[in-house]
């Protein structure tokens, strides 16, 4: 199966760990065989993973593009991922974070990605946090 990416003029991507950046162009990328890639609007810097959910995301981003780090990133991974499902009494994201528990045992990490992604409106909304991230950990009583 191939997987066409369009990139926009000067957008970035990763490839197995590999930051690229696209010329002045829009281009076409064809890629044919399995490779770990994340756009640059999907890449999170650790500064960034400011609440529980984003940690767990980065977490599971770092398990995709660091083969290196794997047992280190699978084990910040599952702490997350539990302390998280241990604060929360939503079903339909404790079924998400099942769902990402099981992605992430079967390797498919970009699957787990675009759920964990859905879970940041949820987590904005209900823990009540702004939008900087400060009072987040303090909404969960989780210490960063």
């Amino acid at each position: 199966m191939v997987l066409k990416i369009t990139l926009k003029p000067g957008e970035k991507f990763v490839v197995n760990g590999a930051v690229i950046l696209n010329g002045d162009r829009r281009n076409h990328l064809l890629i044919q065989n399995n490779v770990s890639i994340l756009r640059e609007k999907d890449v999170m810097q650790q500064a960034d993973a400011n609440t529980p959910v984003k940690r767990i995301y980065f977490a599971i981003q770092m398990l995709y593009l660091d083969e290196s780090e794997k047992q280190r990133y699978y084990a910040d991974f599952t702490d997350r991922l539990q302390e998280f499902m241990g604060a929360i009494k939503d079903q339909d994201i404790a079924d998400k974070c099942a769902s990402i528990l099981a992605d992430v045992n079967d390797c498919r990490y970009y699957r787990a990605l675009l759920t964990a992604k859905k879970m940041f409106p949820f987590e904005r909304e209900r823990l009540n946090y702004d939008a900087s991230g400060a009072d987040e950990d303090a909404a969960l009583g989780m210490s960063p």
